[in-house]
């Protein structure tokens, strides 16, 4: 919805100063202040509530498995703690970080969607699982192989990306 307003000099008009004139007439200025106001507000939210993927957080039946990751790939190797988070419906999280509080990759993942981030990751990524650019299939491969097996050890290799779990 546009709406046209014209700069009048209300001095020249003779008009009252509490009014403008506006394409078929004139209206109170103060409240089209507020309806100015009320447009930009709707508009800029309107942006900001578009519909965003809301992941299940962890409870108390969800299992948890703790240990190191050792993450290789030709260019890379990293060696930190793993904290992975699954439920019975195939919710999945995992955190791998390096020292306390540098997190190096999240992954929160369902069965359709997924959002990696981190620096590792090189910024931060969300969609549906299909879509995944190829720098993330790595990661979002280990839900299926972490989900189904419960070994102490366990090393998954993709492409170029090599994952060993120590748990």
């Amino acid at each position: 919805m546009m709406v046209k307003v014209e700069a009048i000099d209300l001095n020249r008009l003779g008009g009252e100063p509490n009014h403008a004139r506006v394409a078929g007439g004139s209206v109170n200025r103060p409240y089209l202040i507020w309806f100015v106001f009320a447009v930009l507000i709707v508009d800029l939210t309107a942006c900001a509530t578009v519909s965003r993927h809301q992941f299940v957080e962890p409870t108390r039946d969800w299992q948890a498995r703790s240990g190191q990751l050792l993450y290789h790939t030709q260019k890379t190797t990293l060696i930190g703690e793993v904290l992975v988070w699954f439920s019975k419906d195939g919710d999945f999280e995992l955190t791998f970080t390096k020292g306390p509080g540098v997190t190096l990759i999240m992954v929160r993942q369902d069965a359709t969607f997924a959002r990696v981030e981190g620096p590792l990751a090189r910024g931060r990524w969300a969609g549906p699982v299909e879509q995944a650019p190829r720098r993330f299939r790595g990661w979002l491969a280990l839900r299926n192989v972490l989900m189904q097996t419960q070994k102490p050890a366990l090393k998954h290799s993709i492409g170029s990306e090599t994952f060993v779990f120590q748990f």
